[in-house]
C-alpha cells in the first residue's frame, strides 16, 4: 500500500497551527520549561485545541524545528547566495537569517530542547553558504585562511549577538543588524 501524501490544510487550521508554532517559539525562548498549558494560552487557543495538534511537548519541538529548517531553507533561497559578489551575498544571508529572530534564538539558547535528528542533516541552506565562502575565496573577497566551516560558525556567532543585543540592550533591531553586518564585512574580510 501507497502512502498518500496529507491533504492540504484548511485555512483555518493552517492559523491555528500557525499561531500555535510562533507562540512555541515565543514562550519557549523566554522560557525553555513552559508547559504546553502556556504555550497554549499565549496562542488564544485551549487545551484541547493545543492537543489535538501536538498531544506532547516532544511534538510541539519537532513542529517547531521543522517550521524552522523551512525557513531557514526559504530565508535562504531569497537571499540568492548563488548571484552578485560572495560578500555581498553573505550580507543578504546575514540579513535573511536575522529576520528569523526568536525561532533561531531559542534554538542556540536551548539547544537541548532540539535533539531532532534534521538540525545535524547537512540540507541544501548549509551547502549554499558553504560554496558562497569558497566562492569568496576564489573572488578574492573572503580570507582565503578562513575555512567554511569557521565561517559559517561566525556568522551564526554575530546573528545571536545581534539578536541578544536587541534584546537585552533594547537596541533597535535595525540597529542590532548594521553592528553585525558591519562586523561581519570586517570579520572575513582578507
Amino acid at each position: 500500500m501507497v502512502d498518500e501524501p496529507a491533504a492540504p490544510e484548511s485555512g483555518t487550521r493552517a492559523r491555528t497551527r500557525r499561531a500555535i508554532l510562533d507562540a512555541g517559539v515565543r514562550v519557549l525562548s523566554q522560557q525553555s520549561g513552559a508547559s504546553l498549558a502556556e504555550v497554549a494560552a499565549a496562542a488564544g487557543v485551549g487545551r484541547t485545541t493545543m492537543h489535538r495538534y501536538f498531544p506532547e511537548r516532544a511534538d510541539l519541538l519537532t513542529g517547531i524545528t521543522n517550521d524552522l529548517l523551512e525557513q531557514i531553507a526559504a530565508a535562504t533561497q531569497r537571499a540568492r547566495p548563488e548571484q552578485g559578489p560572495a560578500v555581498a551575498a553573505l550580507e543578504r544571508l546575514c540579513q535573511a537569517y536575522f529576520a528569523l529572530g526568536d525561532g533561531l534564538l531559542l534554538t542556540l539558547n536551548e539547544p537541548h530542547l532540539f535533539t531532532d535528528p534534521a538540525w545535524n542533516e547537512e540540507g541544501e541552506p548549509e551547502r549554499a553558504l558553504l560554496q558562497l565562502v569558497e566562492r569568496g575565496h576564489a573572488e578574492g573577497t573572503i580570507d582565503p585562511g578562513l575555512s567554511p566551516a569557521w565561517v559559517q560558525d561566525v556568522l551564526w556567532s554575530l546573528l545571536y549577538a545581534a539578536w541578544m543585543h536587541a534584546r537585552d540592550s533594547d537596541v533597535p533591531e535595525h540597529d542590532a543588524l548594521a553592528l553585525c553586518l558591519r562586523t561581519l564585512r570586517k570579520a572575513v574580510a582578507p
